[in-house]
């Protein structure tokens, strides 16, 4: 084995460019297969990271303007949800329906402690927004039943607000006092910002909010969780019954789709996981063409080679070399050339993606008002990377052993004849 060794060195040393342009079609494959991969899973674990800031089944409704007349009512009308819609949501569909909640907002307000202000906004919920929309409590506690029916004036900040109105030990406004605009609320909890924009504002009782800013019976947005409500037909036709049932309530056509809008999270996932399916899709395709194309050079350059040394081949069956051992000198040749640039294609590969990670693995975009991430962890598993070399070798073998078994069944005269 030594001497086959040896001899493929001699080779390699006497045809550098030929070494040399098949390596870099070999490791190029691997490389940009590992490295596009590495890209793709980036943009989806951000678009996962995004969506995880929400409960999966869950719904947000909230009132729009209708579309077409109906009941002697022109279109254009503005739809103010109520607390009659929250009792249909509550009460009417208690097959699908878990917890009901809403929420109202109200935007540059004034938050002030002591000597410290920060302009925040804030929002009445209810009990059931920690779970909806993730809250992640660092100090105290949320919104609970109890705020709702006394219409508590109790407030739950966001670790930003917080910080700024108390910047010598967060955790130690919570049963303090804080002014929003000219009213005291006691504070009660504060929970981690992540500045998405869902979850940066101040959170109080709903009910408190309602009397606070004379808001009557009105409801800016019903939240509520789900249950039996698995494929994107069974979510389609809840759709249309609860949309039909709450444009009931507001003489509105049954099937005016804009009446009011719905943000339906299940199915918002099953649109965004079936595009990263046709991304993951798009990148497998790109980089197994860009494999084919190093196998591909692999076969044409071991054809070459071959044919060039079919003199060679005929020398040594003259003098007594055996088909076996030329054919195994070519299918070595080519797995050792293959082996060890394909190695160097899946260190490179893994290396950029590597130096993604470091450099824009966490990249954010950020308007001032919201942070989203829109790049993170673009890794490959080592298990795709070792599976991307195998087939390389494998390919290289394969391309080998074509060109190796005509050579080994070529006659010494033929071989002799050849130029």
């Amino acid at each position: 084995m030594r001497d086959i060794f040896v001899e493929i060195w001699s080779t390699v040393r006497r045809n550098k460019l030929r070494t040399a342009l098949t390596g870099f079609a070999v490791a190029w494959g691997i490389f940009m297969l590992i490295f596009l991969l590495g890209a793709g899973n980036g943009l989806i674990n951000a678009m996962m990271l995004q969506s995880d800031r929400f409960l999966d089944n869950s719904m947000m409704v909230g009132g729009s303007y209708t579309s077409k007349p109906y009941d002697g009512l022109k279109e254009g009308r503005r739809i103010e949800l109520n607390d009659k819609d929250m009792a249909v949501t509550g009460n009417s569909f208690p097959a699908n329906v878990q917890e009901t909640g809403a929420s109202f907002d109200q935007n540059d307000l004034t938050f002030s402690h002591g000597d410290n202000y920060v302009s925040s906004s804030l929002s009445g919920v209810y009990p059931n927004e920690i779970e909806i929309n993730k809250k992640e409590m660092l100090y105290g506690r949320f919104i609970n039943d109890i705020d709702i029916e006394q219409k508590r004036k109790v407030i739950v900040l966001n670790e930003d607000d917080a910080k700024e109105l108390l910047p010598q030990g967060t955790e130690r406004i919570v049963g303090q006092y804080v002014d929003v605009d000219s009213l005291a609320f006691r504070v009660v909890g504060v929970y981690k910002a992540d500045r998405s924009g869902m979850n940066s504002s101040a959170y109080t009782a709903f009910t408190t909010f309602r009397a606070i800013y004379n808001k009557g019976d009105k409801v800016e947005t019903i939240l509520f969780s789900f249950k039996g409500l698995d494929t994107q037909e069974a979510n389609d036709a809840f759709e249309a019954q609860y949309r039909a049932r709450i444009n009931g309530n507001h003489r509105a056509a049954p099937d005016d789709e804009r009446s009011v809008w719905i943000w339906n999270r299940f199915t918002q996932n099953l649109q965004m996981n079936t595009g990263m399916n046709i991304i993951r899709t798009a990148l497998w395709v790109v980089g197994l063409f860009t494999l084919l194309s190093g196998i591909v050079g692999v076969s044409n350059i071991m054809l070459i080679t071959v044919k060039e040394r079919t003199r060679e081949f005929g020398i040594r069956k003259a003098i007594g070399a055996k088909p076996r051992s030329i054919l195994r000198l070519i299918i070595v040749e080519s797995v050792v050339i293959t082996t060890f640039f394909g190695y160097i294609g899946m260190v490179l590969g893994v290396a950029a993606n590597e130096y993604m990670d470091s450099t824009i693995g966490r990249m954010k975009v950020d308007s001032g008002l919201f942070e989203a991430t829109m790049f993170y962890n673009p890794t490959v598993g080592i298990d795709i990377c070792v599976a991307a070399t195998v087939v390389m070798i494998v390919a290289g073998t394969l391309a080998g052993l074509i060109p190796a078994r005509k050579a080994a069944r070529i006659r010494p005269i033929e071989a002799l004849m050849a130029e």
